[in-house]
């Protein structure tokens, strides 16, 4: 019996926070099919550690700590160096507003490095503080805050070379 609650726990969770972990991991990783990945191996992880992520004061922060971890633990393997990423256009999950500058957006974003990508995905899509994205990361405040401003001043400057939405609609 504690087996089926434990599995009922854990598939609540996933039913409740399934959607929320797949939308970080495609802004981690800019493909929604990879991000299906690794939100599945994050659901793994958990489930093989659910005992444990239970208990946590703050079950989102260990699953997104799980989900950081794999994404960045993937960037390092030799597998990741041999696939070749295209040039098409990410999936779109939902109809965006401003589609072109959503798509320009998720393009600066997946051209970041992989640590200053999920930095800023932890500190402005997650709305993490500074410390609580430097344990997310396992790493020290003033690592986020580097991080951070390189990412952002990398993001300005792709964004600003981009021509205006009214320049590319005329």
């Amino acid at each position: 019996m504690a087996k089926q609650a434990h599995d009922a726990e854990f598939t609540e969770y996933v039913a409740s926070r399934g959607g929320w972990l797949r939308k970080v991991a495609y802004l981690l990783c800019g493909d929604w099919h990879r991000a299906d990945d690794l939100a599945q191996e994050t659901i793994t992880k958990l489930y093989v550690h659910w005992s444990k992520a239970k208990r946590m004061e703050n079950v989102d922060g260990y699953a997104r700590r799980v989900l950081i971890n794999t994404f960045l633990s993937e960037q390092r393997s030799p597998w990741w160096r041999r696939t070749t990423r295209t040039d098409t256009e990410p999936d779109i999950a939902a109809a965006s507003v401003d589609l072109d500058v959503s798509i320009d957006l998720r393009r600066a974003l997946a051209a970041l490095p992989p640590r200053q990508r999920a930095t800023v995905v932890l500190r402005y899509y997650c709305d993490l503080s500074i410390d609580q994205a430097a344990e997310a990361l396992g790493c020290s405040s003033g690592n986020v805050k580097s991080q951070s401003s390189r990412a952002l001043v990398a993001l300005r400057s792709t964004l600003a070379s981009r021509p205006a939405v009214a320049e590319r609609t005329s």
